[in-house]
């Protein structure tokens, strides 16, 4: 097989590059399928496309579902219920609609999907065998789109760890509508018990993903780490694999705290896999690299036709972090690949690279934080040496952050810092040039681990592939529209979760309006006429109004510069980390908010 390496230090195995073409998609002749659209039921019995809810409705063959059905139309035929009416999950197809996300592929892409699917080039004779290896995939317990799967054996005093990712680049390839439509999407999007998928189901599901007991094409990460877990050699490979086991989070974490194991091989893979985990944490460790105190809020449809919102808490097990780690130098790992790829190539250059760019917080952010952090001491009575924090004085960030308190009222203020210190930050984007990525701690960083679920993914495969076969083609056009495309897309999914988010909160707000009670939880934030409440219950952070508070406060309001303390007149209402109670007031009809209120 062929593959790009690193020796010991710095030496670079670099592709050469040639102006020789990209190989020519495969065209696709079989019988193009009826086209389909999700659509909505109307009263009339009719249905209107959920993209377009101003057309003309369309007639339906037979009995319809009830009017306000989310459906999936062929023709006048309805094939499947989607939605019921007035549900949850049905909202949230209409969420989507508005943002333009179909949940139906065009016919061309699934005619392209059904030649693949006969031809699925598996016995590729290019691809390195690597089926005898009992790599396993570890993914949530109802995941189906499986894009990474690992094999970790001991070398030495070290470790050889083989990280094969999904190969969705050789099935979307430019010039084919199925790319096309990959990169009119850019990424799959995700809602509470709903996924608008990138790539149809069948590939991202099926022919794609590595699923458990059948060989599938993979691009493989294969490096050799030391005794301290730094990379010694990768190679990167195409290969075909055969995963052994579809493991979740849950089991394999029961494994790690002495429960069941899965046997003898895949055991030992995974003993490996915490001990290669542990190492790199330290390595991230010791480069400064912050580890927030926070956890994840995940929030799921309930009930069998999704009537109602929970939202649950999900804190991050240590499995999840060992396989993380595997993930991030993968991803810094192929960065470095196409970085070297690119210097060496011919002057105009015909590998083109995409990074995504983290950079440090600016001078003027960090000083802000530490004049914070003064005034938090001075509100609260704090210790200093516990609670101060100076640049210049060679105490890292995140040797300070990790020291703060756990517990009680002390650690509800440390969560506080914490969420201030993430908010020093600025945020990643993805661009053409090569620098490094602060949060991580790497000098270069690139996104290979989700080859199923972004645009930037397929990319990189792509340019990764042709630098191993050392074929490549100029294509700047094509690399700004990803570039575009990848960062649009991380926009639109962080408006998503806040449109979904509100969804919950008008539910968990018109219940407690109703019941005439208060919701607690802790002030994370101070700023521009807000307060920043972290509720205890859901989870799920809400925003008090200033402009709200007057109305019902009994001396002005004042908050000192710093953003630490609110007062009303002589009188403290609320300090950063405090916890306090918020009262639900009814909504304000003209700017679509929640009135919420501190309770004295």
């Amino acid at each position: 097989g062929t593959g790009m390496g690193t020796g010991m230090g710095t030496g670079l195995v670099r592709a050469r590059v040639s102006r020789a073409p990209r190989p020519r998609a495969r065209r696709y002749h079989a019988a193009m399928p009826a086209e389909r659209l999700a659509a909505v039921i109307d009263p009339a019995g009719g249905a209107r496309p959920l993209l377009d809810p101003d057309a003309s409705p369309r007639p339906v063959d037979g009995p319809a579902p009830p009017a306000g059905a989310v459906v999936l139309l062929e023709g006048a035929r309805v094939l499947e219920t989607l939605a019921p009416p007035g549900s949850a999950k049905a909202a949230l197809y209409a969420l989507a609609a508005r943002r333009g996300l179909d949940p139906v592929f065009p016919a061309a892409v699934r005619a392209e999907v059904a030649a693949l699917e006969r031809d699925p080039s598996i016995d590729d004779p290019a691809l390195v065998d690597r089926t005898d290896l009992p790599f396993v995939t570890i993914d949530g317990a109802t995941s189906r789109d499986l894009d990474q799967a690992l094999f970790i054996a001991p070398e030495g005093a070290g470790h050889v760890v083989h990280y094969a990712l999904a190969d969705a680049s050789h099935y979307c390839r430019p010039g084919t509508a199925l790319f096309d439509e990959a990169l009119r999407r850019g990424a799959s999007f995700y809602l509470p018990g709903l996924m608008i998928p990138m790539l149809p189901r069948a590939l991202s599901e099926g022919l794609v993903s590595l699923n458990p007991e059948v060989e599938r094409r993979a691009l493989s990460f294969v490096m050799r780490l030391d005794a301290e877990g730094r990379v010694r050699e990768t190679r990167v490979e195409r290969a075909r694999i055969r995963s052994r086991a579809k493991l979740d989070w849950g089991g394999v974490q029961a494994f790690y705290d002495g429960g069941p194991g899965f046997g003898a091989a895949i055991d030992a893979s995974l003993e490996a896999l915490a001990e290669v985990g542990r190492r790199r944490m330290a390595l991230a460790e010791a480069r400064g690299v912050v580890r927030y105190r926070r956890s994840e809020v995940a929030v799921k449809l309930a009930g069998a036709e999704g009537l109602r919102f929970v939202v649950l808490q999900d804190v991050r097990r240590p499995v999840e972090r060992y396989n993380e780690q595997l993930s991030l130098l993968c991803n810094v790992e192929g960065a470095k690949r196409l970085e070297a790829a690119a210097d060496d190539a011919e002057p105009n250059g015909f590998v083109e690279p995409i990074f995504r760019v983290h950079p440090a917080p600016d001078a003027a952010r960090l000083a802000d934080f530490e004049a914070m952090l003064d005034a938090l001491v001075e509100s609260h009575d704090l210790d200093p040496a516990v609670w101060r924090w100076r640049r210049d004085e060679g105490r890292p960030l995140a040797a300070y952050l990790d020291a703060l308190p756990r517990e009680g009222r002390l650690g509800r203020l440390a969560r506080a810092v914490h969420r201030q210190a993430v908010m020093v930050n600025v945020r990643s984007v993805f661009q053409t040039e090569a620098a490094g990525h602060h949060g991580v701690g790497a000098e270069v960083y690139a996104r290979f681990s989700a080859p199923m679920r972004e645009i930037v993914g397929v990319y990189l495969h792509l340019e990764l592939a042709e630098a191993l076969r050392g074929e490549g083609r100029r294509d700047e056009a094509l690399r700004e529209r990803v570039v575009k495309k990848a960062n649009s897309s991380k926009h639109l999914q962080r408006a998503l979760t806040h449109e979904a988010n509100r969804l919950v909160l008008d539910q968990v707000f018109a219940r407690a309006e109703a019941e005439g009670g208060e919701l607690a939880g802790t002030v994370m934030g101070l700023a521009r006429g807000k307060v920043y409440v972290l509720l205890d219950e859901p989870p799920i952070d809400v925003k008090v109004y200033l402009r709200h508070q007057k109305r019902f406060a009994e001396a002005p309001l004042e908050m000192d510069p710093h953003g630490t303390t609110l007062r009303s007149g002589d009188r403290t209402l609320c300090r950063l980390g405090d916890a306090v109670r918020v009262r639900v007031r009814g909504k304000d009809a003209e700017r679509d908010r929640w009135i919420l209120t501190l309770v004295p």
